[in-house]
């Protein structure tokens, strides 16, 4: 009596030896996981453009460049950190002049017109927020009534506090000499991150200051210096003149965005998460095993801080290239623990990764171990041989030696190699011809030369197909 056992077998995906190309992945990145290895993690959120996106920094991609395309780096000081609050990195300036920023014709700073309403917004980590430290700087000069007038807009630190001051910008304003200052009312911690926020409004004459969402100063630039029922002095900028961004200013900077939309309920800083909330997700490749294969467990090397989470995902099949988002049905299962009834050609996997509610924190999959059972195939018959007759071949062969085998396929065909045979009475190729040692082909033209090979099919399923054995040939002929 012979008896089937099972193969066990392992295939790793990850640690060590890497990750391959997968099939998917949305809303996750590639990170240092356990042991120093490769790891799959939630991608941080970083400033996306938009339709009213004038500029945008965002120090990712191995590049420092704005997203936009307004505005061309024309000197640049700054150096990429993974020390980033937005993103995998962001900018780090030594006070050793930052970035000056050219805006082309139709940019913010790259015209001479009226602005309208935009939005700057930056994050900061300083190292000391020494007193003069410049974060930005636009000077140029307009000229009214035939005599050029000095302008700038400049940001910098002042007893731990941040100075906004804008000169001769807007348009009829004469107080203070043209000046308007908005000064932080929060003291500026160093080494913390915090994201600012210098919007101005042109429809309610609304220019306001805020660090992460709160309101530090407000000032209506209006004739009556209110809300309602004074005109607005329109900002007006003069010749188009560079962009100066962290010119003498020593700490981390990310996302550098100016838009031309101002701060309204729908875009206040609400605190960004760090990692994406709605979570990401992987698919790894269609994963070739063999016919008999049976998927029998998942060893994920994991991390999960406290309330991440991490689903994993599987399903099989013989035939992937029909396969789609849906179809086959995605099995749940749990890490470490036994999977029953996926059996097929191929194994899929894929998984879910979900940060805190927080979003500060993210799980992370360094390795995947995937476990499975072969059933052994049949080994091709050893010795085969062919004799012609008139109008037929006889196929003769030795079982297969390991005794595994329920029955055997004859294959035939016209060609070495290709078994398309179509014209023998006992049906096209391959002929399955239950489990005996020899076989007689009819209904065969004399004169023309067929080719045959036999293949051992498993006792325990017959689609579990062996090896082809040697190929034969055989000519028949009317003696």
């Amino acid at each position: 009596m012979n008896i089937i056992c099972a193969e066990e077998k392992t295939i790793t995906i990850g640690g060590k030896k890497g990750w391959p190309v997968l099939s998917r992945m949305d809303g996750v990145v590639f990170g240092k996981g356990r042991f120093g290895y490769e790891s799959i993690e939630l991608a941080t959120n970083s400033r996306k453009t938009d339709f009213d996106s004038d500029l945008l920094i965002d120090f990712e991609n191995g590049s420092i460049s704005d997203r936009v395309g307004n505005y061309l780096i024309e000197e640049n000081n700054i150096t990429e950190t993974s020390d980033a609050v937005m993103g995998k990195t962001a900018g780090i300036s030594r006070g050793s002049g930052g970035l000056r920023l050219s805006g082309k014709q139709g940019s913010l700073f790259g015209t001479s017109d009226m602005t309208g309403s935009f939005l700057i917004e930056f994050w900061l980590k300083p190292f000391i927020a020494e007193n003069g430290e410049i974060i930005f700087y636009w000077g140029s000069s307009r000229i009214i009534m035939g005599y050029p007038i000095y302008q700038k807009i400049h940001a910098s630190f002042a007893n731990n506090h941040i100075l906004w001051i804008f000169k001769n910008t807007f348009d009829g304003y004469t107080e203070n000499d043209g000046v308007i200052q908005l000064q932080s009312y929060s003291t500026v911690i160093p080494n913390k991150w915090t994201h600012h926020e210098l919007s101005w409004n042109a429809e309610t004459g609304l220019l306001e200051y805020r660090i992460d969402g709160k309101i530090e100063a407000i000032k209506y630039v209006t004739s009556n210096s209110h809300e309602r029922g004074g005109s607005i002095y329109p900002l007006y900028l003069g010749s188009a003149a560079d962009v100066d961004i962290c010119s003498d200013f020593s700490g981390c900077v990310d996302d550098i965005h100016i838009s031309r939309k101002p701060l309204d309920e729908d875009n206040v800083y609400h605190g960004y998460d760090t990692y994406r909330k709605e979570g990401g997700h992987f698919v790894t490749e269609p994963i070739l095993v063999s016919q008999s294969a049976s998927l029998k467990k998942i060893d994920a090397v994991v991390t999960k801080p406290e309330q991440t989470e991490v689903m994993f995902y599987v399903r099989s099949g013989d035939n992937f290239y029909e396969w789609d988002d849906s179809n086959p049905e995605w099995i749940p299962v749990k890490n470490h623990e036994e999977i029953k009834n996926i059996n097929g050609l191929y194994f899929q996997i894929a998984a879910d990764l979900f940060s805190d509610g927080g979003g500060k924190h993210t799980p992370s999959v360094t390795e995947l171990k995937i476990s499975y059972e072969e059933t052994p195939v049949p080994l091709p018959p050893f010795t085969v041989s062919a004799a012609a007759g008139d109008g037929c071949v006889t196929i003769n062969w030795s079982s297969s030696v390991d005794g595994n085998a329920g029955g055997y396929y004859v294959f035939y065909g016209e060609a070495p190699g290709e078994y398309l045979g179509c014209e023998a009475v006992e049906g096209t190729s391959p002929v399955d011809v239950g489990n005996t040692t020899s076989f007689t082909f009819t209904g065969l033209k004399n004169g023309k030369i067929y080719y045959f090979s036999v293949v051992a099919y498993s006792k325990i399923n017959y689609n579990i197909l062996g090896e082809f054995s040697r190929e034969v040939h055989a000519r028949p002929l009317r003696r």
